[in-house]
């Protein structure tokens, strides 16, 4: 939070300088950015909050520097976005960094492992323990500047037609599933298919796939996922957090005046507790919402849960055998992961079983 309250007060003295000296606010220059997003208009969720702080680093420039949000498909496509903006397309993009993982798989760390990091673990691996400094020295090599702009906390499993028993029901599935999840599933016996969000219902409405995940009760309902299948699956076990960034042209941020790069780094502070909030105040109503119109929860079994934690870490270890770059952030990563687990069983896991299952006896 050290990071986060510098920010605040170096955004504060700006303004403040500004009020003190409006001839110098008045000589800087004004820049029109366009901003390319990755998911659908109609999720009030990730698109909205990028939509909230586009308008706040207005605010915070009085107007001088502003970013149009254009929906996917309307600049480039949702899986292009990291292309255009590294070739100087769009100067910056809305971005989930795991639908990268084709071009180098590294690019997960910034998204979310499985088997990793929850919300709160990833944003202090970010911003206090180098994670943010590997991640960008990564990007820098694809003409690219990140900055963590939301999370969407943890996922769900996704929506299936046919229950799903035993680990032998997921062989010859067709999912919509991507990046290291999809490659972990496809081990498993699955038919990977890397989907962009807003094209998940016709999928499954043509039968095109017989399984989906995409993010939780709130956005699932929001695209009509529940009508396409009647079992809904957890948890999401590939990404117990999946962090959203903003990628910006290197050339584009290097040009911004330095009021301006610390209005964008405070308003994406802002967003990604405004996102990761709306996510937590939102989705309990929404999975009641779906339960009541008959949806089928279900958890995976554990023999899906346990192959899927063995060829993950099968897989971490054949990636970081290969691929540099994956090795490096990896090393650093496991090591923090390690530490916040022995530190998390001694007090959230404790007091959070404890209490869950308190209180679920005492309602029930």
């Amino acid at each position: 939070m050290t990071q986060r309250r510098n920010l605040l007060k170096a955004a504060a003295a700006g303004a403040m300088g500004a009020v003190a000296a409006p001839a110098i606010a008045q000589d800087r220059p004004t820049i029109r950015w366009r901003m390319a997003a990755s998911f659908p208009k109609s999720l009030d969720t990730c698109y909205g909050s990028t939509a909230d702080m586009c308008t706040r680093i207005g605010e915070l420039t009085d107007g001088r520097f502003t970013i149009t949000l254009h929906p996917p498909g309307e600049l480039v496509p949702a899986l292009e976005v990291m292309k255009a903006v590294s070739d100087g397309t769009v100067e910056c993009g809305q971005a989930f960094s795991s639908f990268y993982f084709g071009t180098n798989p590294a690019f997960i760390f910034d998204a979310g492992l499985a088997f990793g990091l929850n919300p709160r673990q990833q944003m202090a691996w970010m911003y206090h323990a180098g994670g943010l400094e590997l991640v960008r020295e990564l990007y820098a090599k694809y003409n690219c500047y990140p900055i963590p702009i939301g999370n969407f906390g943890v996922q769900m499993g996704g929506w299936f037609r046919k229950e799903i028993r035993n680990l032998e029901d997921l062989r010859g599935l067709k999912m919509r599933i991507g990046g290291f999840g999809g490659m972990v599933m496809s081990r498993m016996g699955v038919v990977a298919q890397q989907i962009a969000g807003g094209d998940i219902y016709s999928a499954m409405e043509r039968g095109t796939i017989d399984a989906a995940e995409f993010v939780g009760p709130y956005d699932d309902e929001k695209l009509g996922l529940n009508k396409t299948a009647r079992f809904y699956y957890a948890p999401g076990w590939w990404e117990g957090s999946a962090q959203m960034t903003a990628l910006i042209n290197t050339r584009q941020w290097q040009s911004l005046p330095r009021a301006y790069q610390i209005a964008f780094e405070v308003a994406a502070h802002e967003a990604y507790n405004t996102m990761l909030g709306r996510y937590d105040a939102k989705n309990p109503a929404a999975i009641r919402s779906l339960l009541g119109t008959g949806t089928q929860l279900r958890w995976f079994p554990r023999d899906v849960m346990d192959a899927a934690f063995q060829h993950a870490n099968d897989l971490f270890d054949e990636l970081s055998a290969k691929n540099e770059d994956f090795k490096k952030i990896y090393t650093a990563w496991v090591k923090f992961r390690n530490e916040q687990v022995d530190w998390y069983r001694v007090a959230d896991h404790n007091l959070d079983s404890y209490t869950i299952g308190r209180l679920t006896r005492r309602r029930s």
